[in-house]
């Protein structure tokens, strides 16, 4: 596991911004997951020493945010999700300032900035005034601000947040790439589920400072029944008849000689073979269905909310 998270609680005053959240995010990409205000920023800036818990203990790649701080800092990259350049710095001045500041070199800085910055795609612009990038532009800087002292976790805070189709897409783009080429684990905070689902493998989901499902996406959505799509070709008679006394429990023509079919566990998928057979057809295609992010999501706020 890179965190872990443990009954934490974070108060801001009298406002309670995350409550009891028990959770661990595994190697690799995680996404963190949840609407506006449900306390995603602020468990990453706990995570990073930056806010302290009001109870419950985090670890960080086996360390505890609040004895090794700096260490901390040494081994992870932050993308904050508001702006944060300094005024009259360009975009290497900006990548290099955050490089000396984790206690590189100069001239290793040096290098390293203009390496990150060519990563990203700001090889061209690095020495534009941030103050006039645009809004991808911006957003691929601060990237290569967390990326520039090579860490091992990073933590990226609504990275697509303000951007254009075209750059969403680049931007989640390079997140893909720095966990598949480089190894890098992830932890991307958002609250737009097709990101997530776009990049993630496993998902800790967010709603009001509270936990409400967390796990391996391919797990989460999976369907509670087993449901396939499947395509048939060359069918001369109609086929439902002999799919409906195959035991199926539910057969529904989507149009196009395309089928929903709904198969009791235990069913051998060989009579379903069998009965687009009987009909004189060939299955073309047989994809098992599986539920969207946005129906676990959903389905997890209506259990919250028949629990409350």
């Amino acid at each position: 596991m890179t965190v872990s998270l443990t009954d934490v609680t974070i108060r801001y005053g009298s406002l309670l911004a995350v409550d009891s959240v028990t959770a661990e995010f595994p190697l690799g990409a995680v996404g963190l997951l949840g609407r506006n205000g449900a306390g995603k920023s602020s468990i990453l800036k706990a995570l990073l020493g930056l806010v302290r818990p009001a109870s419950g203990s985090l670890r960080i790649l086996d360390l505890s945010p609040l004895a090794r701080g700096a260490e901390i800092r040494r081994r992870v990259g932050y993308m904050p999700e508001h702006d944060c350049h300094i005024s009259g710095l360009n975009g290497y001045e900006t990548v290099l300032l955050a490089a000396q500041l984790t206690g590189l070199p100069r001239l290793d800085a040096a290098r390293r900035a203009h390496e990150v910055l060519y990563l990203v795609g700001l090889g061209e612009q690095r020495y534009r005034f941030v103050a006039g990038y645009s809004a991808g532009m911006r957003q691929k800087v601060k990237l290569a601000c967390a990326l520039v002292h090579d860490p091992e976790l990073l933590f990226l805070d609504e990275p697509t947040n303000g951007l254009d189709p075209r750059g969403r897409l680049e931007m989640l783009g390079l997140v893909r790439l720095l966990e598949t080429d480089f190894a890098k684990s992830v932890v991307l905070s958002s609250h737009i589920l097709q990101d997530v689902e776009n990049v993630c493998h496993s998902v800790v989901l967010l709603e009001q400072g509270r936990l409400l499902t967390a796990g391996p996406l391919a797990e989460l959505t999976r369907s509670t029944l087993r449901v396939f799509e499947m395509e048939c070709t060359g069918v001369e008679h109609d086929v439902e008849p002999a799919l409906r006394q195959s035991g199926l429990s539910a057969v529904e023509c989507v149009g196009g000689g395309r089928y929903r079919l709904t198969v009791p566990s235990g069913l051998p998928m060989s009579r379903v073979f069998a009965a687009v057979r009987q009909a004189s057809g060939t299955v073309r295609e047989l994809v098992e269905h599986r539920r969207t992010l946005e129906e676990v999501f959903l389905g997890a706020l209506r259990s919250a909310g028949e629990e409350a």
